[in-house]
Parts: structure tokens; C-alpha cells; sequence
């Protein structure tokens, strides 16, 4: 066949193109929502860890930021999303899509933690000392000075964790969820055919991730223009 038939083949003949339609849509669904969850932990974790440094207080609350620091930067991924999905509720079904977000979400969090308390730490302490000065409190000084300042230089970092958070997705299928890399998987299975749907699906994921690559490359150059 050439390449026109093995298209119609393998994406055309029964509607087998829907399978990439529903994966991309289940793909970017859980990379929005871990997204969003992942910068909440991460932005929530960075302040109890910086604060911890700085000031020496909510010593409890920085243990526990540790432990799942730790726990989670020390363990694949994938055996995160089985242990959510096969332990944690092994009782209840609240959809597969809610346990990929929860697993890739708390996943992506512990990353961005340390990205952002890095952000934060390189904020000079005179800054800290001068919001206080002006009668703001800690959190009002963090909130009003420290963290536009840690965000504009972690910025670009931040967007290149989301880039391999959308690539790290593609291991949704083992828990039965058809994200985009599972549709290709189930046309090949049904064409006997590997080369089209794999390579289908590696294509719109370099053009998914070229696009925020371009995002990103534009922010970056946004965020030089506005320190000038």
C-alpha cells in the first residue's frame, strides 16, 4: 500500500481517527488541571520551606514538605500513578482522569517547589528586611514584594516543567486511560500496523510541545526586555 492507503488504513477505515481525538483530549485535559494543582503545592510548599530558612519557623510543616519532597522526587512516576490508582483507591472509583491529575499534580509539584523556593532564596534578605521596615508583615511583604520578584525569574523554569509534564502523561495508559499515546496504541493493535499511528502520535506531541517551546522562548524574551 502506499502511503495514502496505509493513512486511510490506519486513521479513516472505522472512524479509527477518533482514538487520537479522544487521547489528545484526555492528554490535555490532565496536564491543565496537574498543572494548576502542581503549581498550588509547589508555590505552597516553596513558602513553608523559604520561610523555614529564613526565620526558623513552621519547623512541623517543613519536615512534612521534606518527607513528600523526598517520597516523591525519589520514586518514578509511573509507580506513583499505579500506587494512587491501584492502593490509594483501591475502594473507589473517582475516574481515571481525576487519578492521573492527582498522580502527575502532586508529581509535578514537588518539582516546582524547589523551583520556586530557589526563586525565592535569590531574593535579596534586604528586600524581606526593608518590606518589614515599612510596617508590612512577613506575609504581606512575601506576598507584595518577594514573589512577583522569585516568579519573573522563575518563570521560564516553571513553563519548561509544564513542557515535560505534558510528555510525562503519555504513561496514562497504564492505568487503562486513553490519553494520546494509548489511542495510537489501539489503532496498531487493531492495523497490525506500528509505523503510522506511533509516528502520528509522536508528531503531534513535537508539535504541542514546539508550540510551548515558542511560548516560552517569547516569555523569556518579554521578561530581558522589561528588566532594560
Amino acid at each position: 500500500m502506499n502511503f495514502f492507503e496505509q493513512f486511510s488504513f490506519n486513521f479513516l477505515e472505522n472512524n479509527r481517527w477518533q482514538f487520537i481525538v479522544t487521547g489528545l483530549r484526555n492528554t490535555l485535559i490532565i496536564t491543565f488541571f496537574a498543572v494548576i494543582l502542581g503549581v498550588v503545592l509547589g508555590f505552597l510548599v516553596a513558602i513553608v520551606r523559604s520561610t523555614c530558612d529564613r526565620t526558623g519557623k513552621l519547623k512541623v510543616l517543613n519536615f512534612i514538605c521534606k518527607i513528600y519532597l523526598t517520597v516523591i522526587r525519589g520514586t518514578p512516576v509511573m509507580v506513583q500513578l499505579l500506587i494512587i490508582y491501584y492502593v490509594v483507591f483501591a475502594t473507589y472509583d473517582p475516574g481515571k482522569i481525576v487519578v492521573a491529575v492527582l498522580a502527575f499534580g502532586l508529581n509535578s509539584g514537588a518539582y516546582q517547589a524547589e523551583i520556586v523556593r530557589s526563586g525565592i532564596m535569590s531574593i535579596d534578605q534586604g528586600q524581606l528586611e526593608a518590606g518589614r521596615s515599612l510596617g508590612l508583615s512577613y506575609s504581606q511583604t512575601m506576598i507584595q514584594i518577594i514573589l512577583p520578584q522569585a516568579l519573573k525569574n522563575v518563570l521560564p523554569a516553571l513553563a519548561n516543567e509544564f513542557i515535560v509534564l505534558l510528555k510525562e502523561t503519555s504513561i496514562s495508559g497504564y492505568i487503562g486511560l486513553m490519553d494520546l499515546t494509548r489511542g495510537g496504541d489501539i489503532i496498531r493493535s487493531q492495523t497490525y500496523s506500528a509505523f503510522l499511528p506511533l509516528i502520528g502520535v509522536a508528531a503531534i506531541y513535537l508539535v504541542i510541545v514546539m508550540f510551548l517551546t515558542w511560548l516560552v522562548g517569547k516569555l523569556e524574551r518579554r521578561l530581558r526586555t522589561s528588566e532594560r
